[in-house]
């Protein structure tokens, strides 16, 4: 950390980041394609297709619509792609879906844990993420976690959307913390993007989600394996 510059805040993206993609949204976004297919297979494999689905391997590609955008913009693809529903109705299927699904999430690490040591140290706490405000307490509460966070921010927060400023200087007026005292972490393009455009101190890239050292490492501060190497990798010896 540059001695220049005082960390006083962390905001995380959620998936990818305090979760491990594949493991919690593979089902998830299967599950997803086939609602928005209405039964059709052929579709829903399209509609997967369109959202960033490798059909070999079956991962998500790092930085496509499943991987980094939000409802809304997936269900505006999807139903320009042939998905039958309108798309104000497939927004709202699909975030139902989601924070239904939070129960499924396989967090990257003892959440409750590290934000408890987080908040030890004074840090404030924030989530921004492309899903809905909803889900991200949804999720939050399964792990216990929700007294730990400050600020959670969701793509229909009113704050605007990723790869824009929004979330982050919405983070930095709700906390009273300038920017260049937050650090973003995140697992793709979008939050790194999101964090130079708002001025934040410090841009922290993790490969628990669909990004990799190759796509992250141009525009990350830091490359960390997971959000578990925050406390050893970025964050100073905490004061005994």
């Amino acid at each position: 950390m540059s001695e220049a510059r005082t960390l006083r805040a962390i905001l995380f993206d959620k998936d990818g980041t305090l979760l491990d993609y594949e493991k919690t949204w593979g089902g998830i976004n299967r599950a997803a394609a086939a609602l928005a297919g209405a039964g059709d297979p052929d579709l829903a494999a399209r509609l997967l297709d369109i959202g960033g689905v490798d059909r070999s391997s079956g991962r998500t590609r790092p930085d496509s619509l499943l991987a980094a955008g939000n409802t809304r913009e997936i269900a505006q693809a999807w139903v320009a792609a042939g998905s039958p529903h309108e798309v104000g109705a497939l927004t709202r299927q699909l975030d139902d879906l989601f924070t239904q699904s939070a129960a499924l999430a396989v967090p990257v690490t003892d959440l409750a844990a590290l934000f408890g040591r987080l908040t030890a140290r004074g840090l404030v706490l924030g989530i921004a993420s492309s899903d809905s405000e909803a889900a991200i307490r949804a999720t939050l509460r399964a792990f216990r976690v929700e007294g730990h966070v400050r600020v959670v921010i969701g793509y229909d927060s009113g704050f605007g959307s990723k790869p824009g400023p929004g979330m982050v200087l919405g983070f930095s007026a709700l906390t009273g913390i300038a920017p260049a005292e937050i650090a973003v972490v995140g697992d793709n393009l979008h939050d790194m993007e999101m964090a130079r455009a708002a001025g934040a101190g410090w841009r922290i890239g993790v490969l628990t989600g669909t990004g990799s050292q190759a796509s992250l490492s141009s525009a990350a501060d830091l490359c960390l394996p997971s959000i578990a190497a925050l406390e050893s990798d970025f964050l100073p010896a905490p004061v005994v």
